[in-house]
């Protein structure tokens, strides 16, 4: 029997011979199946698109698809004096739907999101990767080199570069610019508390349309009871009932689009003539001084445009784009233009005016799914809120609170208990101070035209060092948003003595707080870096550090990303040991959505070796989760052993002559004393700066390397292997005898001689903020058996 030959990986030759000319023959065969392939991932990549888009429609658009229950109710309150007034308002509302919410946000600012993320901290924190504008001067070169932190590179003369440099050529800008930001993020915080008081209050004011006897106490009972019942919900998170959203809205749409038609064809049809533009000019003719202060009514047809972009985070654009164009946007239209049509039969029912053009047959039912519509609108806006909060705190613009994941599946549900309440008090105080929609639509409408004005400002430094657009798309976009949102904001002035004042004092609240915070942050870190301790100082001390060095690692925990904390000193100064190890932690959040685990942390070495200190700096996106635990812990020491590992590795190499891909390359020796740094901060003995996760880039994991031995390079290569394992020996036997974290219990205070704001600022509202927020050691979950605090005072 002859035997078959057989390639090398077993396949009978014969067979493979025919497979190849079977394929040969038929190249089709192949081509077609490529085709299918692609045509099943194009159905599937479809399918997911629609589903999200679908999915949508309850995370994000609650809040601007329950305006129709308010909007002609507030636009005339005064009752309709001529059936043309509505035809006007009507193409006011169109036209406005379509400029802003279609166009601008869901078509131009989605675009501007920064890696999924929107709202206007998202968008500063966009712009701060592409211009040094940062306030807290804690940036690092290596942050740079980040995957998620992505910039673009301008040209020295272009308009892109000419603005940056204005932007970073006077500090104030910076400060202007911020609080541009703070302002916006405190008018949808006023939002968020308004929101789901006239959200709820118009929903359940359809009671007393069945029962006219009903007091209007009843009814704001009720709300507050949902509102109630809302807010305390929350800390369960809504990924257990998020499921519910999207049918309940989706039906929502559905019923008031049905609505619409059948009010538009049973009433009048001529109402779709205020597509024509023309009616908003005979509009502002006829109605004068009057016809321009009801725009503050009619604004509330836009409100949730913002929520739109500041929930962004949950679906990918194309899918809210996709769920606005084909099912909100033509609902609205049509739900608006049914009303307007009731509304010119039945002038006198504007004030209930949503649910007398209801079909009495379905009236419950629409009632039911109003209600339900309303709370799932509230939900939107107070996840946008903690959304918010979270990334203020994380860029150093918010007082420390507790942030609680609700979902292990969902990073982004987050719920703040702080927040919640006090939410929950302002919005119950609004609805039950109030008592009617008119007074609490005129203030949401002053908090969401300032919010869209903030947000034109922003867009327009995007459009330049971003997105780099020409001047003339930059003039094009400024103009026109500018001619829409200040007329509005015009209109919304007239309704500051009529409630417009609410969102006016929430903001100015929530701004004080957020500003003193920031203020006292850059403060005290400008203090610290000022009176950081010099290498020149250490290096005097010797190895022992002029003290008794004790078994054990000491984690002293500071805002530094450089240099050796001043609280460093005053703790050498008065006590008499100090741990065999020291590592200062410093964590730190980046203008970026998420760091990526592998990249988190950075470590570097301070002084000689037999010093035995170290640096490890933890970065953190704004949506990321500092969770301070044995993980934590964990991970700082493998990087800390990887570090080691990669010092003794370069100095081996700097000994030799290294071979990469038949390269040369010549490594020098960085170590230098004096430490050549300009912040006389630290240094590293054998790499200036060394990223862990720039391991790679160092020696490729998979690429050969060829050493080829000068001298008594063998020896040397014991040596250092030597030196890394007993290092890395020392550094367990420190681990296993101990753990202290060393925090500063600082006290800061202005200085003599500040001037009064200064002084109010630190030593009383920054003080107060202080004493109320959280402490460190209950952010890093220190235990108290292993806590030394060390107290100091600053003053800035």
């Amino acid at each position: 029997m002859v035997p078959r030959e057989q390639t090398s990986d077993g396949m009978d030759k014969k067979n493979s011979v025919w497979i190849l000319d079977n394929a040969i023959d038929n190249p089709m065969d192949q081509e077609a199946e490529k085709l299918r392939n692609t045509q099943r991932e194009k159905k599937i990549s479809t399918l997911l698109l629609l589903r999200l888009a679908f999915q949508s429609l309850g995370v994000v658009f609650g809040d601007l698809g329950t305006s129709p229950l308010y909007v002609f109710y507030n636009t005339f309150p005064n009752g309709v004096k001529d059936p043309e007034d509505v035809i006007g308002a009507l193409s006011v509302i169109i036209y406005s739907l379509t400029l802003i919410p279609l166009i601008k946000y869901i078509f131009i600012v989605s675009r501007a999101n920064d890696s999924g993320q929107g709202g206007t901290f998202a968008l500063y924190s966009l712009l701060c990767r592409h211009a040094n504008i940062n306030t807290i001067p804690n940036q690092d070169r290596t942050d740079k080199e980040l995957t998620t932190y992505s910039r673009s590179i301008f040209d020295e003369h272009s308009f892109a570069a000419k603005t940056k440099r204005w932007l970073e050529g006077q500090r104030h800008r910076k400060s202007i610019l911020l609080i541009l930001v703070i302002v916006g993020s405190c008018m949808v915080i006023g939002d968020g508390i308004l929101t789901p008081a006239i959200s709820v209050l118009s929903a359940t004011g359809g009671i007393k349309l069945d029962q006219p006897k009903m007091s209007d106490e009843v009814v704001v009972l009720v709300s507050v009871i949902i509102l109630v019942g809302l807010f305390s919900i929350q800390h369960h998170g809504t990924d257990k009932i998020a499921w519910l959203f999207a049918p309940v809205v989706f039906l929502w749409f559905l019923l008031i689009g049905g609505i619409g038609i059948i009010n538009i064809c049973k009433y009048d049809t001529h109402v779709l003539k205020a597509f024509s533009p023309i009616y908003i000019y005979r509009y502002f003719k006829r109605g004068g001084i009057d016809g321009w202060t009801s725009l503050g009514g009619i604004m509330l047809s836009i409100t949730g445009t913002e929520a739109v972009f500041a929930d962004l985070s949950h679906f990918p654009v194309p899918a809210i784009q996709i769920a606005f164009t084909v099912v909100v946007f033509p609902s609205l239209l049509l739900a608006y233009s049914g009303q307007a049509a009731y509304l010119i039969k039945n002038s006198d029912h504007v004030v209930d005016l949503f649910y007398s053009s209801i079909p009495e047959s379905i009236y419950w039912p629409v009632f039911l799914v109003a209600t339900a519509a309303a709370v799932v609108a509230s939900q939107a806006t107070i996840s946008a809120t903690f959304s918010l909060i979270k990334q203020a705190l994380a860029l150093g613009c918010f007082p420390r609170v507790k942030v609680v994941h609700t979902s292990k599946k969902y990073l982004q549900q987050i719920y703040i208990p702080d927040i919640n309440w006090i939410l929950m008090i302002l919005c119950v105080a609004v609805t039950a101070g109030f008592k009617n929609q008119t007074q609490i639509g005129n203030a949401s409408g002053t908090a969401v035209a300032i919010v869209m004005l903030v947000t034109t400002f922003l867009m327009i430094l995007i459009m330049i060092l971003v997105w780099r657009c020409h001047w003339t798309l930059v003039v094009i976009f400024t103009v026109l948003s500018l001619i829409v949102e200040g007329t509005y904001f015009t209109a919304v002035l007239f309704k500051v003595n009529q409630g417009g004042w609410v969102p006016l004092a929430i903001a100015a609240t929530f701004f004080v707080i957020m500003y003193v915070w920031h203020y006292g942050t850059v403060k005290r870190y400008e203090f610290e870096m000022h009176s950081k301790v010099s290498m020149a100082y250490i290096l005097g001390l010797g190895p022992s550090l002029g003290l008794v060095r004790v078994p054990g690692i000491g984690l002293v925990y500071t805002e530094l990303a450089k240099g050796v904390p001043p609280i460093f000193s005053h703790f050498i100064t008065n006590l008499p040991a100090i741990h065999s190890v020291v590592i200062f932690v410093c964590v730190k959040y980046l203008p970026v959505y998420t760091v990526p685990e592998e990249e988190r942390f950075l470590v570097r070495r301070i002084g000689p070796k037999n010093f035995h200190m170290f640096r490890c700096v933890a970065r953190y996106g704004y949506k990321d989760l500092q969770k301070k635990d044995d993980d934590f812990e964990e991970k700082l020491f493998e990087n800390l052993h990887m570090f080691v590992r990669l010092e003794y590795l370069m100095e081996e190499c700097s000994e030799s002559e290294i071979s990469l891909y038949g390269q040369q390359t010549q490594q020098s020796n960085c170590e230098e004393w004096p430490p050549n740094d300009d912040n006389n901060s630290l240094t590293l003995s054998s790499i200036v700066d060394l990223t862990i996760s720039s391991v790679g880039s160092i020696v490729p994991a998979e690429s050969p390397v060829h050493l080829s031995a000068r001298g008594s390079v063998a020896s040397n290569r014991g040596n250092h292997g030597q030196n890394e394992s007993n290092e890395i020996e020392f550094l367990n036997s420190c681990r296993a005898a101990g753990i202290v974290h060393i925090l500063g219990n600082t006290v800061v205070q202005a200085r003599r001689g500040s001037n009064l704001f200064k002084k109010i600022a630190i030593n009383y509202v920054y003080a107060l903020l202080r004493k109320m927020c959280r402490e460190n050691s209950v952010i890093f979950n220190v235990p108290h058996e292993s806590l030394l605090n060390v107290g100091q005072v600053f003053y800035v």
